[in-house]
């Protein structure tokens, strides 16, 4: 029985059908036998799943092989090699810092020369770029390795010795030895000198940069250009006019104070700009989830803008002071020097660390080149340590704040766990010591020799007892005073008593 059937591509073909509930036999499908449209083999099923599944290939852009590491060495022994035979046979050139600009092009030039033997254009550009970022960061790493390295050194003869950082140079001359004089003036003048510069810059800056922040406008903008310029003033034109404005001007002498007015105002536009650019960086959806809190512009600021942007403004504040503390110029014009300790800042001259470097690398005396090469290292020693400061402060968030807290907890309870543990051990101890201590102790301490005071000096006899005090007669026995009494009267009958 046959019927015409709609096949499935919308023509029509005589397809057989059969009766309900007859099975009808399905032919095997060979593993020869394509499946689907199209010719080709297909693989038994075994082996297609037993084939690794390949993906893109993917370049590698970190990670280092043998291949790389060949080509650095090969390319640096060739740029040296090459180098020496320029410097001592072709050209009349010397010095170590043409030897070093020469080798490290050649460097370049060989490094790029090997890498293209096996890599693509595009895999050459990228390690010649990554490899002159890396040169210039180990030039900025070695050059700071070399400044440091070299003022300890030079300064071994004056650190070791104690007074070089407890005395001043009131009562030492250029030729007297290491053992005498020290910075202690020109350290506490840089201290107080900073710490000054430090109350006015800082509550400055940050108001500033929240006017340019949150007041945009056309005053906002002037500000920002004023701003932007005196990132470059020289630092003598600032020491110049504080000493004009000032010293002249306001008749004040060459104090600390007037050096402190004079490095806020080289430390001002560094804190101002840099603190700018840390309160833009505040997401202004945190803003706007204040104010739809119903928080004011005020509070907004103080609650969510300053906490957000803290670690931030410490930064600046550490590249304010690393501006200020090492100024030279304009505590030169406008603090004045004196050998000898001077902590107020609005009396007489103070010197303070770089003015004191100065002073005592102008010497031609051994003696007091290592004085300057000392005094440049406690400033460096100094700086660290304001820096490590500033960088602790500034790191304290939340969550910080919320584990340290969890360890005193955690230290309290286990000093307590500790207590309990021992309590068996030593509270019978206690008790004992609490209850037999009264059996030792003397109540009446002794006065020491010879601190007797004559007012406190009393009779023996008040001391004594009352019994003791009272006549023999009255301590004897009845008997005996009934007897003694009769006597009398035989004696003197007379007598009425």
């Amino acid at each position: 029985m046959t019927e015409i059937t709609q096949a499935p591509t919308g023509a029509t073909s005589p397809l057989p059908t059969a009766p309900f509930g007859t099975a009808v036999p399905v032919s095997p499908v060979t593993v020869s036998t394509p499946s689907g449209a199209g010719s080709g083999t297909v693989l038994p099923r075994l082996e297609r799943e037993s084939e690794p599944q390949r993906g893109p290939e993917e370049r590698r852009t970190s990670g280092m092989r043998i291949s790389d590491v060949l080509c650095v060495v090969g390319a640096a022994i060739a740029s040296l090699s090459v180098t020496s035979i320029v410097f001592t046979e072709l050209a009349p050139v010397s010095g170590p810092i043409a030897f070093a600009a020469v080798g490290y092009l050649l460097f370049v030039v060989f490094y790029a020369l090997l890498v293209a033997t096996t890599e693509s254009a595009a895999v050459v550009r990228d390690r010649v770029v990554s490899a002159a970022v890396h040169s210039l960061a180990f030039t900025v790493v070695a050059t700071l390795v070399f400044v440091v390295s070299f003022s300890v050194v030079r300064a071994t003869k004056a650190l070791p010795h104690w007074n070089f950082y407890t005395q001043d140079m009131a009562l030492t001359g250029p030729l007297d030895p290491m053992t005498s004089g020290g910075v202690l003036h020109a350290i506490a003048g840089s201290l107080i000198q900073i710490s000054i510069a430090l109350a006015i810059t800082v509550p400055l800056g940050v108001t500033t940069a929240l006017f340019l922040t949150e007041v945009p406008g056309p005053f906002a903008r002037f500000v920002r250009t004023i701003v932007e310029a005196m990132t470059a003033l020289p630092s003598i034109v600032a020491g110049l006019f504080i000493y004009a404005s000032v010293i002249v001007g306001l008749g004040f002498d060459k104090s600390g104070f007037a050096a402190s007015l004079a490095i806020s105002v080289m430390m001002l536009p560094i804190m101002i700009r840099s603190a700018d650019v840390v309160l833009r960086l505040v997401p202004a959806t945190l803003k706007e989830a204040s104010i739809g809190l119903g928080a004011g512009q005020w509070q907004t600021v103080w609650r969510v803008v300053l906490p957000t942007s803290r670690s931030g403004l410490v930064t600046a504040i550490i590249l304010a002071t690393a501006r200020g503390i090492g100024e030279t110029s304009p505590v030169l014009l406008t603090a004045g020097f004196a050998p000898d300790l001077n902590l107020d800042p609005t009396n007489g001259p103070m010197i303070s660390l770089p003015l004191a470097i100065f002073e005592f690398v102008k010497s031609p005396e051994p003696n007091m080149i290592a004085r300057g090469f000392g005094a440049a290292a406690v400033l460096m020693f100094l700086v660290l340590v304001l820096f490590v400061i500033a960088r602790v402060i500034g790191s304290q968030t939340v969550a910080t704040r919320e584990r340290r807290n969890e360890r005193f907890r955690a230290a309290w309870r286990l000093v307590r766990r500790g207590v309990d543990a021992a309590e068996p051990a030593w509270g019978p101890a206690a008790r004992f010591v609490t209850r037999n201590a009264p059996r030792y102790v003397h109540p009446f301490p002794a006065e020491p020799a010879g601190r007797a005071d004559t007012a406190t000096v009393r009779d023996p006899a008040e001391h004594a007892d009352p019994a003791d005090r009272a006549d023999p007669a009255d301590r004897a026995d009845p008997a005996d005073r009934a007897d003694r009494a009769d006597l009398a009267d035989r004696a003197d009958p007379k007598d009425p008593s």
